[in-house]
């Protein structure tokens, strides 16, 4: 823990976790405040209504509508494939299901890189077309301008840093990225231009937990880590990855809290005995 981390704070059982839970609606100001007052962030990924609907009722801070939509909802390998149409479709869905989170929508690749002009329309397009509340991209200084613009036409912007997904093909690999140290001076320097661009709050994917630590307490904005340490203002995981729904996939920094998996085979297969024995429906489950 950091000497003066204002978010390493621990409070009296009665004061825990004041400002999330007194929040009616949960908007970027309040992840401000709970930064502020070292309260840790929420935040987990849906893709669509039903789900959406479950983790606001449990009372998540923040739901990501995630470009891993990808992965876990179409199967495809990266999240390169996904275009704005299908984000824009699944953010609509979740939308619909939450009453207390903030909606936070990736921005797919190809949606915003190179151009600010083509990052403000497609922004501006998942505002209105879905109902989310922010959208999220991945990138450094090389997106100040594109965060810059999105924001000065009054769109919350999220950043992303570290293992940034839409760049798989550059990394050739999934590996935690700023071990060496000028990557993670690099790191820094991003962080740090992307919050002066105007960024909410930023995402950190697997880099090292000391260096998460380090810029999350020079930063005035919340973190919020993935496969980054305890020391983040938040934290995020993929729903169906610590659901037990995906079993294809195992980081180091994934916790499973359910095995959904099982249950859903168990379940399955018992309906299929069921009707292939004649037990299902009953006598009270017919009219």
């Amino acid at each position: 823990m950091i000497e003066g981390h204002n978010h390493a704070r621990k409070f009296p059982s009665g004061e825990q976790m004041a400002i999330s839970s007194r929040a009616k609606k949960v908007t970027t100001h309040t992840l401000q405040e709970m930064k502020q007052a070292g309260e840790k962030i929420t935040m987990l990924t849906s893709y669509d209504y039903s789900l959406a609907r479950l983790v606001d009722a449990a009372g998540i801070d923040v739901i990501l509508v995630g470009d891993s939509a990808s992965n876990v909802m179409a199967g495809n390998e990266t999240t390169v494939p996904i275009t704005l149409d299908h984000m824009i479709y699944h953010a609509q869905c979740v939308v619909n299901g939450v009453d207390r989170a903030l909606v936070v929508v990736d921005m797919p690749f190809g949606s915003y890189q190179g151009d600010s002009k083509t990052a403000l329309d497609s922004a501006i397009r998942i505002m209105k077309e879905s109902g989310g509340h922010a959208v999220k991209l991945e990138g450094g200084e090389e997106v100040a301008e594109s965060i810059q613009r999105i924001v000065s036409a009054g769109i919350p912007v999220q950043g992303h840093l570290g293992l940034t997904p839409q760049s798989i093909y550059k990394f050739g690999t999934y590996t935690v990225r700023a071990k060496e140290e000028a990557e993670a001076a690099q790191l820094l320097k991003d962080a740090k231009a992307i919050e002066a661009a105007g960024c909410f709050s930023v995402v950190f994917e697997k880099i090292p937990a000391d260096l998460a630590a380090k810029v999350s307490a020079e930063l005035s904005i919340p973190t919020i880590g993935i496969g980054a340490g305890p020391d983040c203002d938040g934290q995020v995981l993929v729903l169906h990855d610590m659901l037990g729904i995906t079993k294809d996939f195992s980081p180091r920094f994934l916790r499973r809290y359910a095995d959904l998996g099982e249950s859903i085979d168990g379940a399955v297969k018992q309906y299929i005995t069921d009707v292939q024995s004649g037990e299902f429906p009953n006598a009270d489950e017919s009219y």
